[in-house]
């Protein structure tokens, strides 16, 4: 059971996480270029969002799968463990009040968006796409680990 429970997390990260990092990160430079003013950058500003925002809902299967995981495993009092969840939860954070306001705020107000938002949105999907490589690595290199790792 351990290694399907594990398996569903590992696919949840790919394929729920990743979509975010990239839509997210690609909505910054999207926008400046849909402010130079073509039409089909305005529309792909649309699907970035959609992406970053359904992506997010299934998301929440990646902590749900991860904590029957660890419960399996009996690693949920460990401490990388407690450190991963707190920055799994730091990087909803930046997702859920951060990113997808900014990316609304530009998409209600395209030609009103400043260099600033841009900027700020930029530096909010930097920290969340850090955070979730602090997670990863953790989650490889687990300290005190006893696969050798």
């Amino acid at each position: 059971m351990t290694k399907f429970l594990l398996s569903v997390h590992v696919l949840a990260v790919i394929l729920a996480v990743g979509p975010v990092t990239v839509a997210a990160s690609m909505f910054p430079p999207t926008t400046r270029r849909a402010l130079a003013g073509t039409d089909r950058e305005s529309t792909v500003l649309g699907t970035l969002h959609r992406i970053c925002r359904v992506y997010a809902y299934l998301g929440i299967l990646v902590p749900i799968f991860g904590a029957l995981t660890a419960l399996s495993l009996g690693v949920l009092t460990d401490t990388w463990l407690i450190i991963s969840i707190g920055l799994t939860a730091a990087a909803a954070g930046v997702l859920a009040m951060l990113i997808l306001p900014g990316q609304h705020k530009v998409l209600a107000d395209l030609p009103g968006t400043t260099p600033t938002l841009i900027r700020r949105l930029a530096m909010d999907t930097g920290i969340f796409n850090m955070l979730w490589v602090v997670v990863t690595v953790l989650m490889i290199v687990r300290p005190g680990s006893t696969t050798g790792a």
